[in-house]
């Protein structure tokens, strides 16, 4: 048996506010925790000496946060299958274009570029962790949507 580890957070800053506000939910963030605690994620800053884009971040770097961890029970195949997709982003942009998505519309599977959830939710469709791509909303995939997508699965 394997399991996708996720880790949703939210702060007071001014840009988690507005995707917060934008989301109209609590979290503003979400990573995908590796084996050793750390977290690969997209950001659109540099924490420490990481840089923006698709990183792997070390655990520490959310202290201070309101965080929520959600642990999704799955197989071994679709368990190493999301963690090869999520890895594979490394290196990858922040998507930018990700905050303006909530008012225009956009391809939120865009793969040239990520905005944390979006990458989390791709790498749950390219696993088969979910079976259908979901279709609403077409124009953005927030991070408090795919809490709500984890929840069809396990108590959040």
């Amino acid at each position: 048996m394997g399991a996708i580890t996720l880790q949703f957070v939210g702060n007071r800053s001014f840009g988690s506010t507005l995707i917060q506000w934008f989301d109209h939910g609590t979290y503003s963030h979400v990573d995908t925790v590796l084996a050793d605690g750390s977290l690969l994620g997209a950001r659109d800053d540099k924490i420490g000496d990481v840089p923006a884009g698709v990183q792997i971040r070390p655990a520490t770097y959310v202290a201070g946060y309101a965080t929520k961890i959600v642990v999704l029970p799955c197989s071994g195949e679709v368990e190493k299958a999301y963690y090869d997709f999520v890895r594979a982003q490394i290196g990858k942009p922040y998507d930018s274009l990700a905050i303006a998505a909530f008012a225009i519309g956009r391809d939120w599977m865009n793969p040239d570029a990520w905005f944390c959830s979006e990458m989390v939710v791709a790498g749950m469709v390219d696993s088969k962790y979910l079976v259908h791509k979901p279709s609403a909303p077409c124009n953005k995939l927030a991070p408090d949507d795919a809490l709500l997508i984890c929840s069809m699965f396990v108590d959040v």
